[in-house]
């Protein structure tokens, strides 16, 4: 009936039971349409019609029924010579995109595929005359349907459309016209065969306990003139399961679903095909369109989501006038479900019998032999095995169980296999506190990293201040920091600036900052004064954007000794410097003295704080000045009065303002 119709070129919407020969009724028109060598050989078509770009195009739910359809029409299309390439997932994409520089005349393929080549403009749609779309339902269910459209847009306004399905809900019908020219729907039926399924098959359902399950089926399959055997279940994991357990039973079983890689999926299908394994446990993606002649039992190990599922389960038995056997095992959880399908259908079985593995009516229904137990004889395990047929090596594109059977895996367990190949660790790991060497520094390294300097050489050993301590250990750096060497106390030499040595010395008490360490080094620098005269400073912190630079406006005519103090980075306590009085060399500075502390600027400043210090008449001022850090909110200010150690104010942690805070002693 489709024939005629399809190849005058008219839109068909075809439907017909499984196992009828959908595949030639669209697959011969396909076929004629397209144009060929040896078309222009023989007069039917000019040199100019020939090319290289696909004419045809055929898009399919499942992997498995794309190979199916694409060697079907390599046999039909053999004697004029088609090209016919299979691009669906699961395979590498280098030997598809080297078959369509090559040239294709029709492609079978799956919507993921075919959408990513095109993208990459490896796959020219623009010459396609005919679109077929096998299961149509499938294809234009709400999973498929986004890709689908994608597909149709890149095709050529003016072309065939045929849609194929066994089953064609109105919905469906309905949305296909979008898509389709005034197209013919085609109904095709047996006069005699007026049920939802083909009356070669022989239909049995049974109320089966879920623990008694794998029993049952492995009594049925030693039914007496049973051949191929195809199990079906809903979910991958009960799949799985199921395959082991026939397995250990002694079955030649393999497995078909989505955990498994493409190859292991083909493998199966093919040692399947080819007798090695005689039951093929499989989800719904074996459902629709797997042609395997021989299959003569059908088991739905649980009762599939609608009757849609159920028909093309079911179809894969009886097929091509062969009489099969369909057995559904109906748990009491799916009793409503079963009952929905039962009536959609309009089947006989609304309240299936309770049966069990020893029940006598499931012996009489199946013809299992007397005393049949669930474990195949040894003598009748004849099949050579899912292990006999080879995995073949498609360059799959990675997914889970790309490497084919679990069998072929070391058990999660067993971690021996691993831990032999692993090889043995040959350096230290990283730690996350980097240490010189990968070993905690000395004393000695520690004060060299710290950054203590020794005094300069020039200068007079007595004038050159004196540490109290020794210089604390650097605590080792952390991964982030951005520096090069840490901070700690500096003993410098002591210099004059237009005074004699004579008269007045200039210790230098010289921080350089360390880097991320919670407690600071405090150098005691003693001055050669007759008063102590202390400069408490606040230093900056790490990252401030204006630095203070306070500067020593000298009085009459006396030395000026300077305490001075480099920032730190991220420091939690800062330095604090005391200058403390000598009674010696007090008489040239005893009139008036002025130190100042004079803070050099850090790195990343931007703007420099230049507080002036006022001299009083008799008596030296020592001048606190405050240093913003960032993120302060309020500045320290700390008061110098005469002859008065000055208080260190030291800025709170995470300020905001960035405003200079600077304390000017009054007179």
């Amino acid at each position: 009936m489709t024939l005629p119709v399809a190849l005058s070129g008219t839109d068909v919407i075809g439907q017909a039971k499984t196992g009828t020969g959908k595949t030639l009724g669209f697959g011969l028109p396909l076929l004629e349409r397209v144009t060929v060598p040896a078309d222009v050989e023989a007069g039917r078509a000019t040199p100019g019609q020939l090319t290289d770009a696909p004419q045809a195009l055929v898009v399919v739910p499942t992997r498995e029924l794309c190979t199916q359809v694409t060697n079907d029409l390599l046999t039909a299309g053999k004697v004029r010579n088609v090209r016919v390439l299979a691009i669906y997932g699961g395979r590498a994409y280098e030997p598809q995109v080297e078959a369509l520089k090559k040239g294709v005349d029709v492609i079978v393929g799956t919507p993921g595929r075919l959408l990513d080549l095109a993208g990459q403009r490896k796959l020219d749609l623009s010459k396609i005359k005919a679109l077929v779309l096998d299961e149509a339902d499938e294809m234009l269910d709400l999973g498929f349907l986004p890709d689908v459209e994608k597909i149709i847009n890149m095709l050529p306004v003016k072309r065939q459309t045929m849609l194929f399905s066994a089953t064609m809900p109105g919905a469906v019908i309905g949305l296909a016209r979008r898509y389709m020219s005034q197209p013919t729907h085609i109904s095709a039926t047996s006069p005699d065969d007026a049920g939802a399924t083909v009356a070669n098959t022989k239909q049995y359902v049974y109320r089966a306990h879920s623990m008694d399950k794998p029993e049952m089926v492995s009594r049925i399959l030693q039914a007496n003139g049973r051949g191929l055997a195809m199990i079906f279940c809903r979910t991958k994991r009960t799949a799985a399961d199921i395959a082991e357990q026939l397995e250990r039973r002694g079955f030649a079983s393999g497995a078909v679903h989505g955990d498994l890689g493409q190859g292991a999926r083909e493998q199966a299908l093919r040692a399947f095909r080819n007798g090695k394994v005689d039951v093929l446990v499989c989800t719904d993606v074996a459902a629709r369109g797997i042609d395997v002649e021989g299959v003569t039992h059908v088991i739905n190990y649980q009762s599939p989501e609608d009757e849609k599922t159920f028909l093309h389960r079911v179809g894969r038995t009886g097929r091509a006038g062969k009489k099969g056997i369909a057995v559904t095992l109906v748990d009491w959880d799916d009793i409503p479900r079963w009952q929905l399908i039962n009536k959609a259908l309009g089947l006989e079985f609304n309240d299936p019998v309770e049966t069990y593995s020893t029940s006598p009516h499931l012996y009489a229904d199946m013809d299992i032999p007397e005393g049949t137990k669930g474990v195949l004889p040894r003598a009748e395990r004849t099949r050579a095995g899912l292990d006999a047929e080879e995995v073949e090596d498609l360059g799959e594109t990675g997914g889970r169980g790309s490497r084919g059977r679990r069998s072929d895996r070391p058990e999660r367990g067993d971690r021996s296999e691993r831990s032999e190949e692993r090889p043995a660790r040959t350096r230290t790991p990283r730690q996350r506190r980097r240490t010189r060497g990968g070993a905690p520094l000395g004393a000695d390294e520690a004060a060299v990293t710290a950054g203590t300097v020794a005094p300069a050489a020039d200068a007079p050993a007595a004038d050159a201040p004196a540490v109290d301590g020794p210089a604390e250990p650097r605590t080792p750096r952390r991964r982030r920091t951005r520096t090069r060497a840490g901070a700690a106390p500096v003993e410098a030499a002591a210099t004059a600036t237009a005074v004699p040595v004579e008269e007045a010395a200039e210790p230098v008490a010289e921080t350089k900052p360390r880097r991320r360490t919670r407690k600071a080094a405090e150098p005691t620098v003693e001055a050669v004064a007759e008063a102590a005269e202390p400069a408490a400073e606040t230093k900056p912190r790490r990252r401030t954007r204006k630095a203070a630079e306070p500067v020593a406006e000298a009085t009459e005519a006396v030395a000026e000794p300077v305490a001075e103090a480099k920032p730190r980075r991220r420091t939690r306590k800062a330095a604090e410097p005391t200058v403390e009085a000598t009674a010696e060399a007090a008489a040239p500075v005893a009139e008036a003295a002025e130190p100042a502390a004079e803070t050099k600027p850090r790195r990343r400043t931007r703007k420099a704080a230049e507080p002036a210090v006022e001299a009083t008449e008799a008596v030296a001022e020592p001048v606190a000045e405050t240093k913003p850090r960032r993120r302060t909110r309020k500045a320290a200010e700390p008061v110098a009065e005469a002859a008065e150690p000055v208080a260190e104010a030291k800025p709170r942690r995470r300020r905001a303002t960035k405003s200079v805070a600077a304390a000017q002693p009054e007179s």
